[in-house]
């Protein structure tokens, strides 16, 4: 069955959500309808849909006068069996002593790493991302400064990798959260995969704001590897549940916004340790400051 994409952007989060609720009228109607900040500080969101059908560019043209988006840009997507495509394409990934690999690689993994089996799914960080990479590739810098996490969380933890690969170093318990409820059934699902159900929480959750995680801070390493406006948010609670001296791992942020992150966390106490850049994307390593 051949599947059809329509993409546009727009000004604005409220320009954004309103063209996207016209488009579930359309007909033929979309089988999914995605909304998503683009992440350059233009202001820009893009707004796209599925469509088992040719959509009407019609009602498209419609749609975008209405809304002052920009033409939409259709085409067809060739029948691809994704999650085989994945696993051909995503080869295993060292990041320090950390070897991330799917289930088909299982016979590549070295001696003498700290293996992450991560299955291709509808969930962020496989490891091949710059931004994942990068937080594993601080989290090996700190543990090999002898650094030991006693309390850990992981904000946004997409697969739950950088979960894993705390709990991997050190025999402790690791909250993983994320706002999404299918990015959390993935990480357990990750967990349970690597042997790790009993040590890590996987809990759905906006930032800190859950129980559990209130009631386990200060924690002395967060991992929080989302995106700019959601870390400039965050910059408050991290400060209120990250012990003085504890570290926090960013990233998710593009080169050219880490200093505006890395001067929010200052004004709450929180600065820079280190800054590692991956092609387009920084990770920064900052620690809170001791009273």
């Amino acid at each position: 069955m051949p599947t059809f994409t329509a993409l546009t952007t727009v000004t604005g989060k409220a320009a954004a959500e309103k063209l996207g609720d016209a488009m579930a009228h359309l007909d033929p109607e979309p089988t999914g309808i995605g909304v998503f900040e683009v992440e350059d500080d233009s202001g820009l969101w893009e707004v796209g849909g599925y469509f088992t059908e040719s959509p009407d560019d019609t009602a498209l043209t419609l749609l975008t006068t209405a809304m002052g988006a920009n033409p939409f840009v259709i085409s067809e997507l060739p029948e691809t069996d994704w999650v085989a495509h994945v696993r051909r394409e995503l080869a295993p990934v060292e990041a320090g002593r950390f070897f991330v690999y799917g289930a088909h690689d299982a016979d590549k993994v070295p001696e003498g790493v700290e293996p992450l089996l991560i299955e291709a799914a509808m969930a962020f960080g496989t490891g091949h991302h710059g931004t994942t990479l990068g937080c594993l590739k601080a989290l090996d810098r700190l543990a090999e400064t002898g650094f030991q996490g006693q309390q850990v969380a992981d904000i946004g933890c997409g697969t739950a990798v950088l979960a894993m690969a705390a709990a991997r170093l050190w025999p402790i318990h690791v909250l993983a959260s994320d706002i999404d409820e299918v990015a959390v059934e993935v990480a357990r699902a990750n967990a349970s995969a690597n042997g790790l159900e009993d040590r890590i929480s996987c809990l759905e959750a906006a930032g800190f704001d859950h129980p559990d995680l209130r009631s386990a801070r200060p924690f002395d390493l967060v991992f929080a590897n989302i995106l700019k406006g959601p870390l400039v948010a965050l910059a408050p609670e991290m400060a209120n549940h990250l012990r003085p001296g504890g570290y926090a791992i960013l990233s998710g942020i593009l080169n050219e916004q880490a200093d505006d992150i890395i001067a929010v966390y200052a004004q709450v106490g929180i600065n820079l340790v280190s800054r590692d850049e991956i092609v387009d994307w920084t990770t920064l390593t900052l620690s809170r400051e001791l009273p």
